[in-house]
């Protein structure tokens, strides 16, 4: 099977050893994956901000460098829905609404693309440590991507889970959100360092980078032991 790989912004600048493990991770699955030099941001922060006609020449950039990928699959679910998203920008477009709604249509973020495509849950990962995992909002309440994460980790040999209170609120982040609100920002995420201490974990999991990095910052910044991992490097872990 092959698949085009949708990096994003954070994972290309910020966190390159996600994007590294996502690809030994799928090829471990017996995927052929390629990564097109072409791809640039998705637009999603602009977008969000209202900038809706200045963020539409990324998204035909974007539309145009995955016209012919098979599948497209993304380490990010905020990002994975932002190209769903991109259908309804384009909706009475008669060139961009098409090629939008197929893009749309083979788009995956990499736990949905594992377990709705591949139908594997048990990827062999082997990781030995106690760890909570963080649901983010895009994925879960846009996406509509829940059950996924959990039935791979529920497989991981070694692996120590416990469920994070509150798990369903909000890090904090949400793009523009963390610089435009920064002081409620910053409550939010520092309440949810304190249930990810609650749980005692060593480890704190996630499957979008930009929870990642807010929530690792924090902890970094108030120095707690607990270190972050995206969900690509523990089920790309064999010891």
């Amino acid at each position: 099977m092959k698949v085009t790989l949708f990096a994003t912004c954070l994972v290309d600048m910020f966190q390159s050893n996600v994007g590294k493990a996502t690809v030994e991770l799928l090829e471990h699955l017996g995927c052929e994956v390629n990564f097109p030099e072409s791809q640039v941001c998705c637009g999603q922060p602009a977008y969000n901000s209202g900038y809706v006609e200045e963020s539409k020449e990324a998204m035909k950039r974007m539309i145009t460098t995955f016209e012919d990928a098979e599948y497209v699959v993304s380490p990010s679910g905020s990002c994975a829905f932002m190209f769903h998203e991109y259908q309804h920008v384009f909706k009475d477009d008669p060139v961009w609404g098409p090629k939008s709604k197929a893009l749309s249509n083979k788009t995956y973020e990499l736990t949905q693309f594992i377990v709705d495509i591949l139908k594997v849950e048990d990827v062999g990962a082997q990781f030995n440590g106690k760890v909570t995992y963080h649901t983010s909002c895009h994925m879960t309440r846009l996406l509509g991507v829940r059950n996924a994460p959990m039935k791979l980790l529920s497989h991981v040999r070694g692996l120590e889970y416990t469920e994070l209170p509150n798990k369903e609120n909000c890090c904090g982040f949400g793009g523009t959100f963390s610089v435009k609100m920064t002081p409620i920002s910053e409550q939010m995420v520092d309440e949810k360092v304190q249930h990810i201490e609650e749980t005692k974990s060593d480890y704190l999991i996630c499957a979008d980078a930009g929870c990642l990095m807010n929530i690792g910052g924090r902890i970094d910044r108030n120095g707690k032991p607990i270190k972050v991992l995206h969900i690509a490097e523990v089920l790309n872990s064999r010891s």
